[in-house]
């Protein structure tokens, strides 16, 4: 199999960086969670990537290092004003820095909107399969998860307006956007932003829109901020951004809420006062450096790179028959419907993992419309995915 390079070949991405021991997530479950040593498995499942951020970054906490004070964090305007530098030169939108909430990473910024912005009871709609901590959330707080699937046509998630208003109950007061979609990997479009946006003008809802993947955009594609693209709605417009999936710095657990609504903002301000977040000081180093001309040019580097890792994957993968790999517009997270394979979701995962031993998102955490899925984590070096490829194709070899 040919190997689609990176030229010239970016030997920070290349070469490979042991996270076995270091409490990382990723490697140091795998044997708890899969039954896999960190010798013998790849670890494919949990969405951050396996390199090292800009130097820039790497620079900012040194700075911090060697002042070795750790206090309270004062004077934010430098990291406003990056977050403001990053959405205009990037994203082309104009943020206000009194716009901007910062919280312990979307998770948290997710869990804070739903606080808000619903009440016990209400219903939050998410176009599934998606992101599966929304509905861990969502129910953790007492509101309702409405899931309103979305159409697979020739393989590519797309929306189903109509299929979504026979699924209200009448007690929605939220939806929840992935833009760009996790897992599917869709830059949705101008149009289909504003589908989105009048449906929740219809039904009087609050939207969240999570783009947090909207740096990871490959390339042909483009992602248009749901504020850009529907301005007439933002009476009812949350957006959240951050620099922690951008440059994998998760662990920093820092993101950012940006409300244009003085209504809105008041009430989100309140429930941020009432419960006391206060950001950490690491983590607004560390996004303050990443928001620059040098974190641009590292992103846009990372994203030639992940543009070979998706190309050598889909080659791979879509040669095993039963085996299709969802085309990414965006993100790193490669989503394999098994279906074509007639096996149960049970089989092709205990192929996956105790012959393949890779470890893996299984697709019904994603709910409806994720049953005969897997995600694979492909920001990675290059010779992890090959591997992966390799070990897939073993697995499946009867069917070849």
């Amino acid at each position: 199999m040919k190997i689609p390079m990176h030229e010239p070949t970016d030997m920070t991405f290349d070469t490979p960086i042991s996270r076995a021991g270091t409490h990382c997530q990723k490697w140091d479950m795998l044997e708890p969670l899969f039954g896999l040593t960190p010798d013998e498995g790849l670890a494919m499942w949990v969405a951050d990537m396996e390199f090292r951020p800009p130097q820039v970054v790497q620079t900012a906490l040194e700075k911090m290092l060697e002042h070795g004070v750790y206090g309270y964090f004062g004077d934010d305007k430098a990291y406003l004003d990056a977050i403001r530098w990053w959405m205009k030169t990037r994203h082309g939108w104009d943020v206000a820095p009194e716009w901007i909430f910062t919280t312990h990473g979307l998770v948290n910024g997710t869990a804070l909107c739903i606080d808000a912005f619903t009440k016990p009871g209400d219903g939050v709609i998410l176009m599934t399969p998606v992101y599966h901590a929304f509905a861990r959330i969502i129910k953790a707080a007492g509101r309702e998860v409405v899931e309103c699937p979305l159409a697979l046509r020739d393989g590519r998630a797309e929306l189903d307006i109509a299929g979504w208003e026979k699924r209200l109950t009448g007690r929605e007061r939220m939806l929840i956007l992935c833009s760009p979609h996790n897992p599917g990997g869709r830059v949705w479009t101008v149009d289909e932003l504003r589908q989105i946006a009048a449906f929740c003008v219809a039904h009087d809802l609050i939207l969240v829109s999570d783009e947090i993947h909207h740096d990871l955009v490959y390339p042909g594609q483009k992602h248009t901020v749901m504020a850009n693209a529907a301005p007439e709605i933002a009476d009812r417009l949350v957006i959240m951004t951050a620099t922690t999936k951008t440059f994998n710095i998760a662990g920093a657990h820092i993101g950012n809420v940006i409300i244009a609504d003085p209504t809105l903002r008041k009430q989100f301000a309140g429930r941020m006062n009432a419960l006391g977040i206060s950001p950490n000081s690491f983590g607004m180093h560390m996004a303050t450096a990443a928001y620059s001309p040098e974190g641009a040019a590292w992103v846009d580097d990372l994203m030639r790179y992940l543009d070979g890792n998706r190309a050598l994957f889909d080659e791979g993968v879509n040669h095993i028959p039963g085996l299709r790999s969802a085309r990414l517009e965006a993100t790193y997270l490669a989503w394999v419907d098994f279906s074509g394979t007639g096996m149960a979701p049970a089989e092709f995962i205990e192929r996956v993992q105790k012959v393949a031993k890779i470890a893996t998102n299984h697709g019904a955490s994603f709910g409806l419309g994720g049953e005969s899925y897997l995600r694979f984590n492909l920001a990675c070096p290059r010779a992890l995915v090959a591997e992966a490829v390799s070990r897939l194709q073993r697995a499946f070899s009867d069917l070849q």
